[in-house]
């Protein structure tokens, strides 16, 4: 690599950088007017993880009132992800793929996920044979195949969402 490419990178990973810390602004501003609109209080933590602004809405009072914006199986935390990352294309004019968590939900599903993923590699390297899950969400399927890839195997995606599932494929 030459300086040049060196220094070129560099300032393309800092435009990246300050592109991702913009789109957590916009969405904490549009998070923080939901809030008020609701009457539910919380506090907002936006931070920059794997590629993607990452925004929190977490409670200091231990307040079960978050747990109204995470809805039934996280329902209403996707819409929400989904109207906040509107809100930002708006500002931007670029599609954000931004994550959105309320209350730990999506940190205790990633938990939740990557240990049936471990689990389901487990079973299909003892028995060799594919092993299909439940279906899932993108976020759900993701951190799976992620679990999954670590084990050592791979799996793929099949079926038309919202019924879109995992298949782990032996090695």
């Amino acid at each position: 690599m030459t300086e040049g490419t060196t220094t070129s990178a560099a300032a393309e990973a800092g435009d990246t950088l300050t592109r991702l810390e913009q789109e957590g602004e916009i969405a904490a501003d549009y998070l923080e007017g939901l809030l008020d609109i609701a009457d539910l209080d919380g506090d907002i933590d936006m931070d920059v993880e794997a590629d993607r602004a990452a925004v929190s809405i977490i409670s200091d009072s231990g307040s079960r009132d978050l747990q109204k914006l995470v809805g039934r199986d996280g329902e209403v935390l996707e819409a929400l992800q989904e109207l906040t990352r509107l809100a930002v294309h708006r500002e931007t004019g670029d599609r954000s793929r931004l994550m959105l968590d309320i209350a730990g939900y999506r940190a205790k599903k990633r938990t939740e996920l990557s240990e049936l993923g471990a689990k389901a590699a487990a079973e299909v390297k003892s028995s060799g044979e594919p092993m299909k899950l439940k279906p899932m969400t993108p976020f759900e399927r993701k951190v799976v195949h992620d679990a999954v890839k670590s084990a050592g195997l791979r799996s793929e995606s099949e079926g038309e969402e919202p019924q879109r599932f995992v298949v782990v494929l032996p090695a």
